[in-house]
């Protein structure tokens, strides 16, 4: 025979487990509004009904169920959409990056506008032809002389914007790598959190939370594969325990550096292991190689994110040779002002100065080879004597202007019919080569920019169908505040019922005829 008391043991388990409910619901609305957060739920069980299988058991029509007992907390989360989310997260970082350093070299370089290169030259060429139908012009001389300072002035402030910018694109890669260490070094302790829960067989739900909004910031930087591990020796885990985190940096198509790279090292047989700290090394103002702790390094720097869209653009040392856009800008500069310079005095030394009786043996322009954008300039002793500009061709008469039109002429004059000597990888000739330098920037940074627009609408698409799934939804949880309410309500009403019925019992049988 079942127990009179029975039915307040259901009872109570039933508020108790409703409360829980409420508490939970409690949770989830206070957090609504915090980064990371996944909604939680309570796990309800049914407890195992009366009686059980037994030789002694009572014979009654049925087995009577006994309630319901919380079997567990549980984050709602999907952990294919966090995967997938990670990977456009990344492409995020990297596109977003390289299209912010492409953006500020765009502003840098200022074409298609009047006080571009490209126009300061079309005024210093215009300015010759000028010169040659005015030799004896003084004001035409002077034009000559401003304008090509122009164009030194111009370079110079190219290279050294660019420079100055590359320095800063440096110091952003030495704060990423000191932000990756700081996040490893959080998921890891993190991590000895949780080993300290879960063997205990509950689940740190919050911890969980804290710890994919650290991978997520980490994916945007580099490209890393988590891998969720329970160790062997590790207590009595719930079946839902998510275990420990290792995360391994992985190349950009997601495969495994050889050896494998764990920034976070967990294993089944020994569990934490501990962190693998990230150092970058460069030389000469090129990246050469990414250090770990673990005394591995890596020369091959395709892991996407941030960092290699920082470093793409910084610069970085290759089998085929060194890379990077600003500094194969910067470098392409060089070689253009090396070689119109190089061509312009050896045209201009052949001439003949105003009232000259012999060619000038002059240079227009002075520079050092090494950094020809960086110290340009017109000759300083042309810029105290313009009379000295060398525009005549078979004397220095007034009305001698071959060499004015040899050195106008210049303008188009391919690289390969230079009689001076010039770097390797010049095509066209000096308009040609900078339009396309600036065309190929224009191309690049578009192609960045739709790269990142596009990568942004991927991971906000994912970003919704996760939020979608763990966020707090406060109407939601309003709904359920109501359902769990009702039902404990319901649980004491019920108790209430069963005092009733046993009052009934003790106090109102066995009293006939007193």
């Amino acid at each position: 025979m079942r127990s009179t008391f029975m039915g307040l043991e259901t009872a109570r388990r039933g508020m108790v487990t409703q409360q829980s409910a409420l508490y939970t619901t409690g949770h989830n609305i206070a957090n609504a509004n915090t980064p990371g957060f996944s909604r939680q739920r309570v796990n309800f069980n049914q407890t195992s009904p009366y009686p059980s299988v037994g030789m002694n058991n009572p014979k009654i029509p049925g087995q009577i169920g006994t309630g319901v007992e919380a079997g567990s907390v549980q984050r709602v989360r999907e952990a294919f959409l966090d995967a997938q989310y990670r990977v456009e997260n990344n492409k995020v970082g990297y596109y977003g990056t390289l299209s912010e350093s492409l953006t500020k070299m765009e502003e840098i370089m200022n074409e298609p506008t009047d006080s571009g290169l490209h126009a300061t030259l079309e005024k210093f060429w215009n300015s010759l032809q000028t010169l040659a139908s005015h030799t004896e012009n003084a004001g035409a001389r002077d034009v000559v002389v401003s304008s090509g300072q122009m164009v030194a002035d111009t370079l110079n402030y190219y290279y050294n914007s660019l420079t100055r910018i590359k320095e800063d694109i440096g110091a952003q890669i030495d704060v990423k790598v000191n932000e990756i260490n700081n996040l490893i070094s959080n998921i890891h302790n993190i991590n000895q959190q949780i080993a300290a829960v879960e063997p205990n067989g509950y689940i740190p739900n919050d911890l969980y939370d804290q710890r994919d909004l650290l991978v997520d910031n980490l994916s945007s930087i580099v490209n890393v594969k988590v891998t969720s591990v329970i160790p062997i020796e590790y207590g009595n885990p719930n079946a839902i325990a998510e275990g420990l985190y290792n995360i391994e940096l992985v190349q950009n198509d997601a495969r495994s550096y050889s050896p494998p790279i764990n920034l976070v090292s967990v294993s089944k047989s020994s569990g934490i292991i501990g962190v693998n700290t990230v150092a970058v090394n460069s030389d000469n103002g090129f990246i050469t190689e990414m250090k770990f702790t673990s005394g591995q390094s890596i020369s091959d720097l395709r892991f996407s994110g941030q960092l290699e869209g920082l470093i793409t653009s910084y610069g970085y040392k290759t089998a085929d040779g060194d890379k990077g856009y600003f500094p194969e800008m910067i470098e392409n500069l060089n070689k253009m002002a090396t070689a119109f310079a190089n061509e312009f005095n050896r045209i201009h030394s052949e001439g003949y100065s105003l009232g000259g009786s012999s060619p000038s043996n002059l240079d227009f322009f002075t520079f050092t080879e090494e950094d020809a954008a960086k110290t340009i300039a017109v000759s300083q002793t042309i810029l105290d004597n313009p009379d000295l500009l060398a525009v005549g061709l078979g004397n220095g008469a007034s009305g001698d202007n071959g060499n004015a039109h040899i050195l106008a002429d210049l303008k188009g004059k391919s690289f390969i019919k230079y009689e001076s000597e010039i770097p390797e990888g010049l095509t066209g000739s000096v308009d040609t080569f900078y339009s396309g330098l600036i065309g190929s920037l224009g191309v690049n940074s578009q192609s960045a920019e739709k790269n990142s627009k596009n990568s942004k609408v991927l991971a906000d698409s994912v970003e919704q169908n996760r939020q979608s799934v763990s966020a707090v939804s406060l109407d939601e949880e309003m709904t359920n505040m109501i359902k769990f309410q009702h039902a404990y309500n319901a649980s004491a009403r019920q108790i209430t019922m069963i005092d009733e019925m046993l009052d009934k019992i003790i106090n109102g049988m066995g009293v006939v005829g007193r």
